[in-house]
């Protein structure tokens, strides 16, 4: 089957191409392959579906995602899923209804499941073509016989199962290049440049509409913008892309722009300093809307009327890319120049204002997604940064969306060198003259790490020398235990005014109902970052330790029939249990060991008979429903190196600018034993409610609480703190282990050759003790929910988490000064077994008894069940301004 146009999608891989890779043959010793078995059997059945006899645990080795086809328009996208059996591995197709498997990543690569129904579709538009298509899962949890290692995806990688569409899009979001099909590097090309044929961007702006052909160009490209996709289920074209760049030559800048399929061939190749070789290329009238970088030039002329445009037709573009080295200065090119600022300047400048930095990484965070439309199925990948430059106290605080660029964005850790380019002001001098100051990407941004600096134009700049000298001055063991790496970020704070708040929230309806909380987070996709406000009373506040966050286990399935979005549980809700935790002493500069107590499931049973006894009210309460999960640690003593010499820098890749040495993190270890998550889901049962006496460390609560918590129609408990929630301070030993686990899961499962048993929780926090859970009744006293707060304090950086963001928030400032009590607990070495609320937290809770508030909480959804909710802001409504707003 051809495609009707050559620009939507070329020539045409034959079907049997994809029915053939459908199936690949894992060579192995053991017996015969349980799935091609099933695909057989499934093909010969009477209603082309089965539900085979004890099925076997297969291993999830790709999940991929791609456009869905028209007229089906429940979906706007389709998975195609990889199964092995250590046999061989069997490519189906996820049915639609299943879809949500994927996007709150109970299903991903790397985990084992059973297959418990699935059916063999034809397609009715093309001869012998079928695929198998998975219709029911079971997730396999607990120890076992695992089945053997999945093989790696061979290279060059068949068009997806269904429809006519010929690539895979990136898993998570739609900016990133992904596949085979995206070339890394296109050779560079030895010709001859004739000056005498070439024209110029001036002449070619006087002269473009008089001409038909025009005669080559010779261009250096200064910016680039991140990838475009524009694909719709509706339209037939195969490579949707599009990508901008500021070309210039002697006489000035211009845009151009790659469509479509020269995207996959060209945009890797098409670097910032890159010198082009363009003939057969279109002219057209500039788009008026696009985004427009801010030259390092300011002299530079500007041609804005038209644009450069290349396609693979009308006419045919031919692209050669010249070697630095082959560049003669008589061609006149332009060099790239920046715009670098330090921190210091940073807060002399206006909104907007684009600059360039660079800094050495103490902070960053896990990646995270936000919708791009309200119920639509695009993202924006993000995740927040620190950097400093030596030049302030402060930080650059950096929000950092995917630039295109996948294998540096994965990469960000703590300790590496960080150019951020295209960058722009964020402040709000009117609203907050006293608020944080921070940077976001723009469209043309480009961002570059340790490993990606050698070759870079911005090496020459002298701004970036001067830090290059400032990190020779610096000592790593300092800076190492300053370093932190993921956890919940609550950062840029809701502004101080709701109407303020009003006016920069987008969505339809600013106020939701807590009865509709369990909505919003049922509908949150994997790593997803929503702000929602609700309306209520504070009525209860207690302070949790942090010593064992998240430590019940339960089992729950990987299923979903019907029409079904949710998993099925057998768990049931569990109190959450207190361990006392040992001395965390880090006020030696040596980092010391530490030590947490261990509890095996028979001790924590006991624990739990043990926290039942209280009298309890039987009532209608929510279930938590948890996963994975018991915890344990060890001691193993570390030993730390103040500098590493220069050849163990050349071992790590770190002299990078023109040959300056990077200096580099030391090598840190905390090894523990591993663990694993708790979950809390949403879920209505008749059972008593326990009070938590055994973990309460402080309680209080409002009279109008004591009245109506038994006479509740809804109750959601939401505050639990999972240890994805926790800021860890950052080990360069296991940076691989850290960087997954902050990362989102990979579309295709790279099994490693060496594995460490460490877990998430074995690596320290970085925020404190523990955190508050605090109780919002609905104002009509018939509903309430439970959220968390999370005092976010670092003592080896105070500037870490912005805490004067929150100095006009009277209840929540008060719960964050715990980070006072924290400093003067560990002094002494050991820490006390509880930290009651505090009289200034007690009196302003008092101060809002039984008044109406508006709360705004942030909630992000970690992959399976788990979902936090935190409390970010308090609202009086009897503000001004407040009640207008609503």
């Amino acid at each position: 089957m051809q495609d009707p146009t050559p620009e939507s999608g070329g020539s045409a891989r034959p079907d049997e191409e994809r029915r053939e890779a459908a199936v690949v043959v894992v060579p192995a010793t053991g017996s015969a392959s349980w799935l091609q078995r099933v695909f057989e059997e499934v093909r010969g059945a009477s209603q082309l579906s089965v539900v085979p006899t004890e099925p076997p645990p297969v291993t999830v080795v790709a999940v991929e995602r791609y456009l869905a086809e028209a007229p089906p328009a429940a979906a706007q996208y389709w998975y195609d899923v990889t199964l092995a059996d250590g046999a061989c591995q069997e490519r189906c197709y996820l049915a639609p209804r299943l879809n949500g498997l994927v996007q709150r990543a109970h299903l991903h690569a790397g985990v084992r499941l059973r297959l418990t129904r699935c059916s063999y579709r034809y397609d009715e538009k093309r001869l012998n073509y079928g695929f198998l298509c998975l219709e029911e899962l079971e997730r396999v949890h607990g120890a076992g016989p695992a089945p053997a290692a999945p093989a790696a995806l061979p290279r060059g990688l068949p068009p997806p199962l269904r429809g006519v569409k010929k690539h895979y899009l990136p898993l998570w979001n739609n900016e990133d290049p992904y596949g085979d099909v995206w070339v890394a590097d296109k050779p560079r090309a030895q010709i001859d440049v004739d000056v005498s044929k070439l024209t110029s961007l001036g002449q070619l702006e006087m002269t473009w509409r008089s001409r038909v052909h025009y005669h080559p160009l010779l261009v250096r490209v200064l910016h680039k913008s991140r990838l475009r996709y524009y694909g719709k289920p509706e339209k037939k074209m195969d490579m949707p892309y599009q990508a901008y760049f500021e070309v210039a030559d002697g006489s000035g800048m211009m845009s151009m722009v790659l469509w479509n399929s020269l995207c996959p061939e060209w945009y890797n190749s098409m670097k910032v300093g890159t010198v082009l070789l363009l003939e057969q290329y279109a002219v057209k009238t500039s788009y008026p809307f696009k985004t427009k970088p801010t030259p390092g030039d300011s002299q530079m002329k500007r041609f804005a009327t038209i644009e450069i445009s290349l396609n693979v037709r009308d006419p045919p573009t031919k692209i050669s890319i010249i070697p630095e080295e082959m560049v003669k200065p008589e061609w006149g090119l332009p060099e790239v120049k920046y715009r670098f600022i330090t921190r210091s300047e940073l807060d002399g400048l206006p909104n907007n204002h684009s600059c360039d930095v660079i800094g050495l990484v103490t902070f960053v965070g896990r990646a995270e997604r936000a919708r791009k439309k309200e119920h639509g199925e695009d993202f924006w990948l993000y995740r927040w940064a620190h950097a400093i430059d030596g030049t302030s106290d402060q930080p650059f605080i950096l929000e950092l969306f995917a630039t295109s660029q996948p294998e540096v964005f994965e990469r960000i850790h703590p300790m590496t060198y960080l150019v951020c380019t295209q960058m722009r002001v964020v402040r709000d001098l009117t609203e907050n003259p006293s608020s944080t100051i921070y940077l976001t990407t723009s469209n043309e941004s480009q961002i570059f790490i340790t490993g990606w600096h050698r070759g870079q134009p911005y090496t020459k700049d002298t701004k970036v020398r001067n830090f290059i000298q400032w990190t020779k001055t610096q000592n790593e063991v300092d800076q190492m235990e300053k370093a932190v790496i993921g956890g919940y970020y609550p950062f840029p704070r809701p502004p101080n005014n709701f109407l303020k708040y009003c006016k920069n929230n987008k969505v339809e309806s600013v106020l939701k109902a807590i009865g509709e909380t369990g909505k919003e987070i049922e509908d949150l996709h994997y790593r997803e970052h929503k702000r929602i406000a609700v309306q209520g009373i504070i009525s209860a506040i207690r302070y949790i330790s942090c010593s064992n966050v998240a430590e019940e286990a339960s089992g729950v399935e990987l299923a979903q029939k019907d029409n079904s979005q949710s998993l099925e549980s057998s768990a049931a809700y569990k109190e959450d249990s207190l361990h006392k935790e040992k001395n965390t002493n880090l006020q030696n500069k040596e980092i010391k060991s530490f030590l947490e107590p261990q509890c095996t499931p028979g001790e924590k049973h006991r624990h739990q008979a043990l926290l039942s006894q209280k009298s309890s009210v039987k009532r209608k309460i929510p279930r938590r429903l948890n996963t994975d999960a018991e915890q344990s640690a060890s001691v193993t003593p570390v030993s730390s190196y103040r500098y590493f010499t220069r050849s163990a820098r050349r071992k790590l890749g770190l002299d990078e600018f023109q040959h300056e040495d990077f200096v580099q993190e030391k090598n840190r270890q905390t090894l523990s034993d591993s663990s694993q998550h708790s979950t809390d889901q949403e879920g209505m049962s008749d059972t008593p409610e326990t009070e938590e006496t055994g973990r309460a460390c402080g309680l209080w609560q409002s009279d109008l609480w004591a009245q109506v918590k038994d006479k509740l129609m809804k109750y959601l408990h939401h505050s639990t703190i999972f240890p994805e929630s926790i800021p860890r301070k950052f080990d360069y030993v296991h940076r691989d282990l850290l960087m997954q686990q902050y990362n989102l899961h990979a579309a295709v499962h790279q099994p490693k050759e060496t594995r460490t048993d460490k877990n998430i929780n074995d690596f320290k926090s970085a925020s404190g003790l523990g955190y508050y859970e605090v109780t919002v009744l609905g104002i009509n006293h018939d509903v309430a929910i439970d959220v968390a707060f999370l005092p976010l304090f670092c003592p080896d950086d105070p500037h870490l988490f912005q805490l004067e963001d929150i100095q006009n928030d009277t209840l929540l400032s008060c719960m964050s000064c715990i980070s006072a009590c924290q400093q003067t607990a560990t002094s002494n070495g050991r820490l006390p077994d509880m930290f009651p609320l505090s009289d200034e937290i007690v009196k302003a809770a008092m101060d809002l008894d039984g008044k109406h508030v508006v709360c705004i909480l942030d909630i992000c959804h970690l992959g399976d069940d788990k979902v936090e909710v935190f409390l970010s802001k308090i609202y009086k409504t009897e503000e001004p301004g407040v009640l207008d707003a609503v």
